[in-house]
């Protein structure tokens, strides 16, 4: 397993940068609710009436006046999208970088298989998106805590790991292109998570692109449909997984055969 803390102690800065962060946004807008409650209910009946920006965002299906609806808005839209850029540029970097650092020589003359170094690359990938959201789901209880609001635990658990599903699947799926380049490109990374987010949106405007939502993890992360069903889509979530699952695959197949440049 040298690989595999080698890769946490190299990754450090990084995870502990962008976990506080997006922790300390989480933190202020869970703190921030007692004083916005008082307003929520006549928010809640404004965005409900705003047609297709509504629809987009699902505010047309939940009560923006009350916190578990507050939080899927507001709060889940900041690990969620911060998660999902964090996780984007771990996967884009975690096999193209030894490659970019010229220490691809010095990594392979080492007695272990390549695909014992994508293995232990990537429990390195997963244990770090794990740290995050772990620090995330602590913070927000003792936020909650500290504001003593009501709060379904299932459904707020239930937005929490969906969440980590969804980062999960970004950090596969670029984790599976990082083998078939040989630089982090980490505007690539960005991007696609952008993109799967945007495509969600597009999904939730116009029915006739629906099947939108199987190819981007913000499906079966949509908060509205979690806190209305008190349950993860699972056509939708079994989908996320194909495509992790598939990166994953390919990141072995390639990584193996791969010239690599020292």
């Amino acid at each position: 397993m040298t690989i595999f803390f080698h890769e946490l102690r190299r990754g450090r800065t990084a995870l502990i940068i962008w976990t506080a962060v997006i922790a300390f946004m989480l933190a202020v807008c869970l703190l921030i609710y007692p004083q916005m409650s008082t307003q929520m209910g006549d928010i809640s009946a404004m965005f409900a009436d705003m047609g297709g920006f509504s629809q987009a965002f699902g505010l047309d299906k939940i009560n923006f006046g009350e916190f578990i609806g507050y939080f899927g808005v507001e709060c889940a839209n900041i690990l969620g999208i911060g998660g999902a850029f964090f996780a984007a540029i771990l996967g884009m970097s975690a096999l193209a970088k030894e490659e970019k650092d010229k220490t691809a020589e010095f990594l392979l003359t080492h007695p272990i298989s390549r695909k014992s170094i994508v293995a232990q690359k990537l429990l390195a990938m997963a244990a770090q998106v794990l740290i995050l959201n772990l620090v995330c789901a602590a913070v927000t209880v003792l936020c909650v805590l500290a504001i003593g609001v009501s709060v379904p635990v299932g459904t707020l658990t239930l937005l929490l790991v969906a969440y980590l599903l969804m980062q999960f699947q970004v950090a596969a799926v670029t984790f599976g292109i990082s083998a078939f380049i040989s630089r982090g490109s980490l505007g690539v990374g960005i991007g696609l998570a952008a993109m799967f987010y945007f495509m969600n949106i597009i999904a939730n405007l116009t029915s006739s692109v629906a099947f939108l939502k199987y190819l981007t993890p913000f499906g079966y992360t949509e908060s509205s449909d979690i806190i209305l069903h008190v349950s993860i889509d699972s056509a939708y979530l079994a989908a996320g997984m194909a495509m992790a699952t598939i990166g994953i695959v390919l990141a072995f197949a390639k990584y193996t055969k791969k010239d690599i440049a020292s």
